[in-house]
């Protein structure tokens, strides 16, 4: 038997599901009906399968977590994996997208799969949970009109340096709010960057441990930045802010 046309054929549907942001309950930061979904899934495509298995164990899923299929999606993926990773869609089981932390498509690789169930005709589904980078534009006090988020700058003192100071001017020229993020353990540094590389009269936000019981968001100009003892960032994930104070 030929299958049926495509224009016919019964696809799943893809739940891009956002993850937490830290080790708290779950129904603290994500709405019911995010959570249902997400329990009664038995397709997966996840940035780093053992922290989502980490995560769905606190949703107590409706299926056994071993029987819960899981596939890897990471920075090195090539593209043509995606309708592989698409498959259980394809074929009819809806099938859910996580990242490491908070929302997939955002700093992650999720985009890639998202992108192939479009291309397949898959219908994609946002679901509402914590976004770091929203979170800490909401409470940065800055604007929040006009923003532009950068991901990861560079690792290296030279180029790194070379960034802040280019954002510093997009600041000064149009007012936007620039945002960007760090690996952990490389937080102090940049934080010094900033507070070395850039005019003291720019504000600058550092949003860390959001969602968690440690939380703090700290927003002031530059100058006070320097004058006030630093704030311990070590292991601590964090988003950075830029922007007029």
């Amino acid at each position: 038997m030929n299958a049926p046309p495509a224009s016919v054929r019964r696809f799943g549907r893809l739940y891009v599901i956002p993850s937490l942001l830290g080790v708290v309950p779950p129904a603290a930061v994500l709405p019911q009906r995010t959570i249902d979904i997400a329990r009664g899934l038995r397709h997966f495509v996840v940035e780093t399968p053992k922290l989502a298995r980490q995560f769905l164990k606190t949703l107590t899923p409706e299926s056994p977590l071993q029987s819960i299929a899981i596939a890897e999606l990471t920075e090195h993926t090539p593209a043509d994996r995606a309708p592989d990773l698409l498959a259980p869609a394809l074929n009819g089981e809806d099938l859910g997208l996580i990242s490491d932390a908070g929302c997939p498509g955002v700093a992650d690789p999720g985009a890639l799969l998202v992108a192939a169930a479009h291309r397949a005709g898959v219908i994609v589904v946002p679901l509402v949970g914590p976004s770091a980078v929203l979170l800490a534009l909401m409470a940065a006090g800055m604007n929040g009109q006009a923003f532009a988020f950068h991901g990861y700058l560079p690792a290296k003192a030279a180029p790194r340096d070379g960034v802040l100071r280019a954002l510093d001017q997009v600041v000064a020229r149009t007012g936007g709010t620039q945002i960007f993020i760090e690996t952990p353990y490389r937080n102090e540094a940049l934080v010094g960057a900033v507070l070395s590389v850039c005019r003291p009269t720019l504000g600058f936000c550092v949003a860390v441990d959001l969602t968690l019981p440690t939380e703090q968001v700290v927003s002031r100009p530059i100058a006070a930045w320097r004058a006030a003892p630093r704030l311990e960032l070590a292991k601590r994930p964090a988003i950075f802010l830029l922007g007029r104070d």
